[in-house]
């Protein structure tokens, strides 16, 4: 797709299309051509203008995997709509905190129709259908058609909503022209063969890396896509790359702890057939160097390549997509100093020193992006110029003129640039200030992760108010009959990585930290649990 134009856009969706597309539902596929996804979307139309959807219109969903939805959204775009995609439930929230969060933000959203798939409508007992005006997708199908008005270029077009991971979800406004540009980005990433590639996924499309780089790439490149579900995958993490092996798939993506998910099940479980991946991304959060090798370890005797690994970073406010590392380069990592990172100092180190760690490089700035603000030798913010940038954020002028400055978007995440590759560290959010000097709490936490006993990312470390204390949230694989010594384990670690020491060990059984859809945990609302003794602990250790 070459076009960077809104017309460009609808264009690229709605061509005549040969390839296929094969959702996962219930427990098999089902296949439609491109071409028949384009209709079935069409004929939708009439009954979403019945629900109110026209141009300028808002329509809120909660965008999940499934056949209706996909079409649905092209329908949303076709009767002239904004569609808003709704966060899905972080693991360890309550479905009455869900429902609240939807409302919270329906309400200053607005929207004439929310749209969930028929399979969901369960979920949401009948007094917040009606006030939500909730209605299934599958409730709209072959409804008819009115005259086609999707969005202008440069007006709202998709509303992404954060999933939450430092602060409550807030809607990235998008227009066809920035969604355009960023498919123009990726299609020049992945360099596609001209015979085309195979497309395999099971990311939520309620995410920007779902929806933007693993349905509508594949869609407007018109390549053949095999869509299963996050459900799919968290039951049975080995279905990634066993699809992969079944369907040839050359291109998916995924998060690093997924990743880790998928090569850990796969050291127990044969593959179909080999396998022929020419891209792997990763992204969504911080890729571990020890995660990658892992992969290639266990994939390697299939025909899994390093060079078939691309590490990425992105984010909503950019569509999607900001740096990528190249396809058929292996992926870059340097090992540093923790403690110096804190201070945003670079200093490389032995791999071996106590205090090393390595940060893995995200690749070089897309076709169009430009980076400032992260130098070569010490972190800085990440500063981003992109076509594909969000227009702001929903009805928050406010926050808007905070992030998105002179036509550059303050992305709040820390980095350097080295020999022109991107190495993400984190969010500014994780440095701690305790005692009078700064932590980067993703240091600790990822060591404290190679701990015996604790489950590997649900480590959570959180600063008191007044900067004086800290105490470290994790899971642990079982429940122990004495939690000190794992506890003195974890200050021993802390001191060893970043030279504080940590207060308080706050245990808690598996699946008790709230995460996001994509793994992350939610520092903040971890914050809040424990502030508020919602959170209910295993043990708690003072040290």
């Amino acid at each position: 797709m070459s076009s960077n134009t809104g017309g460009g856009l609808w264009d690229a969706l709605t061509a005549a299309r040969h390839s296929t597309l094969h959702c996962w539902v219930d427990d098999h596929w089902e296949t439609a051509t491109w071409a028949e996804v384009v209709a079935d979307a069409a004929r939708m139309t009439a009954g979403l203008r019945r629900h109110g959807v026209r141009p300028g219109a808002r329509v809120a969903s909660v965008l999940t995997n499934g056949p209706a939805a996909v079409r649905g959204l092209l329908g949303v775009w076709l009767a002239g709509g904004t569609i808003a995609s709704l966060p899905v439930p972080a693991r360890g929230m309550d479905p009455g905190e869900y429902v609240q969060q939807l409302e919270t933000i329906c309400a200053a959203l607005r929207p004439e129709v929310f749209l969930v798939e028929q399979r969901m409508l369960g979920l949401l007992d009948e007094d917040v259908r009606a006030r939500l005006r909730v209605r299934s997708w599958e409730s709209l199908a072959d409804t008819g058609t009115v005259d086609q008005s999707p969005p202008g270029d440069d007006e709202p077009a998709f509303v992404q909503f954060s999933s939450g991971s430092t602060s409550a979800p807030k809607g990235c406004v998008l227009t066809p022209r920035a969604i355009a540009a960023q498919l123009g980005m990726i299609g020049t990433m992945l360099a596609g063969r001209p015979e085309g590639e195979v497309a395999v996924t099971w990311l939520p499309l309620s995410h920007d890396m779902g929806v933007f780089g693993t349905l509508l790439t594949p869609w407007v490149n018109d390549w053949r896509l095999h869509l299963s579900t996050p459900e799919r995958f968290a039951m049975a993490p080995r279905t990634w790359f066993g699809d992969l092996a079944e369907f040839g798939g050359t291109m998916t993506a995924g998060t690093s702890t997924a990743l880790r998910l998928g090569s850990r099940i796969g050291r127990s479980t044969r593959l179909a057939g080999g396998l022929d991946l020419r891209a792997c991304i990763i992204g969504a959060e911080r890729v571990e160097a020890e995660t990658l090798r892992g992969a290639v370890d266990t994939f390697g005797p299939y025909g899994f390549r390093a060079e078939s690994l691309m590490p990425a970073y992105g984010l909503a406010e950019a569509t999607l997509a900001v740096a990528a590392t190249p396809v058929d380069e292996p992926p870059r990592h340097l090992t540093v100093d923790a403690v110096a990172l804190a201070d945003g100092v670079l200093s490389e180190v032995d791999p071996g020193a106590e205090s090393a760690t390595a940060v893995v490089g995200a690749g070089v700035p897309c076709a169009g992006v430009e980076l400032s603000g992260a130098p070569a030798d010490r972190l800085g913010e990440v500063l981003v110029r992109s076509p594909a940038l969000a227009s702001g954020y929903l009805d928050d002028p406010e926050r808007t003129a905070e992030r998105f400055v002179d036509g550059w978007l303050r992305t709040g995440d820390l980095g350097f640039v080295r020999d022109g590759h991107l190495y993400p560290v984190g969010r500014a959010d994780d440095v701690i200030s305790v005692a009078g000097r700064k932590v980067y709490a993703r240091e600790i936490e990822n060591a404290v992760d190679g701990l015996a006993g604790v489950r590997r990312g649900c480590t959570t470390l959180i600063g008191a108010a007044d900067g004086r204390e800290l105490t470290m949230v994790l899971e642990v694989r079982k429940q122990l009959d004495d939690y000190r010594p794992l506890a003195e384990a974890v200050a021993s670690v802390a001191m060893a990585k970043a030279a504080v020491a940590v207060d308080d060990c706050v245990f808690v059984a598996r699946n008790t930290l709230p995460k996001t859809p994509s793994g992350k945990i939610q520092r903040h609302r971890c914050r809040q649990l424990l502030a508020t003794g919602r959170l209910t602990p295993l043990a708690t250790v003072h040290l």
